[in-house]
């Protein structure tokens, strides 16, 4: 072995070691008696929001539209249909444009959770706490108290600060696990989703200027059928499954009834477990806390 070589995977053991300090994952998640999994159904109610930041057109910002006035109505029509509590990941901009829908949302028993203010974090410190602030004061608006749970790239010291109880942003694990922030050495709870589990993937027809080649819009039943072999190998590990929705994307009739068979074929299974997403993190956090370092 040369030199090079060798100092090469010095480096990389000594990258692979940060990385695995700044988790802390569970060998075996536990549920509540008779739980053998469970699934997070969660909404990022973007609206046209992500569109006006890329700077798209209307016939796109029109689509984006299209969440606030009928997706978002369906969604949780669906939910309430099958007993299901629900997450919606909102920015704090979407409260000023469409507080009926989210006053809906609240009124029927699903959470509502942050997704930043304006869909992304600034750069700047003092202006990332101001936009987290107002993302928070404007979804306390709707709901009488200040959210616990995030999809967003916020810092997470800033986010415990504030009194965040878990991000449901990455996928280094497919169970709840913790991560620690570098600097404080405090751990975060996080509930991963993976994109393979996220609509925007599959349905996103001319979206965020991509080129032609990069188009996709796929038959609902085939993303059907992917996201119950998912579920099937997660119920044969008894593990967690987060199913990541727009209600642009998903709120689409076709699309809606789709879903519709999908949670009622994965609710015919015994033992599963469909609660929000603060509800799962305050079992694990209860269960299953960080380790003390």
């Amino acid at each position: 072995m040369t030199d090079t070589l060798a100092a090469t995977l010095d480096l990389l053991a000594e990258a692979a070691a940060r990385a695995d300090a700044r988790h802390e994952f569970i060998p075996k998640v536990t549920w509540p008696q008779g739980i053998r999994m469970a699934v997070n159904v969660t909404l990022d109610f973007d609206a046209m929001l992500l569109r006006r930041l890329m700077n798209e057109p209307p016939s796109q910002l029109a689509k984006g539209e299209f969440g606030g006035r009928v997706g978002i109505w369906r969604m949780i029509a669906l939910f309430d249909s099958l007993a299901i509590k629900g997450t919606v990941f909102t920015p704090g901009r979407i409260v000023e444009l469409y507080p009926e829908a989210l006053r809906h949302v609240h009124a029927q028993g699903h959470e509502i959770a942050d997704h930043m203010w304006e869909h992304h974090v600034p750069k700047n410190p003092d202006l990332e706490r101001d936009h987290l602030r107002k993302a928070s004061a404007a979804i306390e608006s709707i709901t009488g108290s200040k959210p616990v749970g995030t999809r967003s790239w916020h810092t997470q010291s800033l986010l415990q600060e504030e009194g965040f109880l878990y991000n449901s942003h990455g996928h280094a694990h497919h169970l709840p696990h913790y991560h620690r922030d570098p600097g404080t050495g405090k751990a975060l709870l996080n509930l991963p989703f993976h994109y393979v589990i996220d609509d925007a993937m599959f349905y996103s027809f001319a979206w965020l200027g991509s080129p032609n080649q990069a188009q996709r819009i796929s038959d609902p039943d085939r993303v059907g059928d992917m996201w119950w072999d998912a579920f099937r190998q997660q119920y044969q590990q008894g593990g967690y499954l987060n199913i990541v929705m727009h209600p642009f994307v998903s709120g689409r009739a076709l699309r809606v009834a789709m879903m519709d068979r999908l949670l009622r074929r994965m609710q015919a299974m015994p033992g599963v477990w469909f609660p929000t997403s603060e509800q799962l993190a305050r079992h694990v956090l209860a269960t299953h806390p960080a380790q003390e370092r």
